[in-house]
């Protein structure tokens, strides 16, 4: 395991940035697992700055992100693939086609399981997945309790998790009840994680995860014993270490 820290959300974004740049240069064919979420919105953004500034090549690669709401279009402003689209993947050379997100509208949704699998393993595998932390500990929509060796699934959304989705969603009523998500077990497939977390409201989760046992109700603190993970997190989020 190792811990990255910057002094300020800046200088974090940038270090994601170039992370998943170097990581592209490094392997032209590459496989993103992608979280989607304020903390990654500007890594990914950058990202793509990099890419036209840099003329790095992403006509090789695939990205696969980890969830995606049930019920909601990804036409929707509000939805996995409207905001990666918007913030990364309209922006860099990658082909549509290699590029994957659940589809939240598939009737029925249970299908979709079955499809998110299929494409990862079409794709090889994930050579780098970029995870973020909810303030309850939770990946993907993988909630406090679920068991590690969960896979690919329907997930209920915690109280909490809607409440921190409340104002993006336009209240608390209309944040989706159930996500379709990539699950713990397959999050620890990947060949090598980048946790990202900064801010106050999740050194918390950051402390437990460092200092604390691996506990189902901390979904996140599985990933220490991962081969190949790096931590990146702001001053904040590391406070309590």
């Amino acid at each position: 395991m190792k811990i990255i820290i910057k002094e300020d959300s800046g200088a974090f974004d940038r270090e994601g940035a170039l992370f998943m740049s170097r990581q592209a240069l490094r392997k032209p064919d590459t496989c993103f697992g992608l979280a989607t979420g304020e903390t990654t919105r500007n890594i990914y953004t950058i990202t793509a700055e990099l890419h036209k500034d840099l003329n790095i090549d992403y006509s090789l690669c695939k990205t696969c992100n980890l969830d995606e709401y049930v019920g909601i279009s990804g036409n929707d402003r509000r939805s996995c693939r409207y905001r990666i689209n918007e913030t990364l993947l309209n922006k860099i050379n990658i082909k549509p086609e290699n590029t994957y997100v659940p589809d939240g509208l598939c009737d029925p949704i249970e299908k979709e399981l079955t499809v998110f699998r299929e494409r990862i393993e079409s794709f090889g595998g994930i050579d780098l997945l970029v995870l973020g932390i909810g303030n309850n500990g939770h990946v993907a929509f993988n909630e406090p309790g679920t068991p590690f060796d969960s896979t690919f699934r329907l997930a209920s959304l915690a109280g909490n998790t809607r409440r921190d989705k409340a104002d993006f969603f336009g209240g608390y009523d209309e944040v989706p009840e159930l996500g379709i998500t990539m699950g713990i077990g397959d999050i620890m497939m990947s060949r090598e994680i980048l946790l990202v977390a900064k801010g106050q409201n999740k050194a918390d989760a950051i402390k437990r995860i460092i200092h604390g046992h691996i506990d189902v109700d901390l979904p996140a603190s599985i990933v220490k014993v991962h081969p190949n993970l790096t931590i990146l997190l702001d001053r904040e989020a590391a406070s309590l270490l």
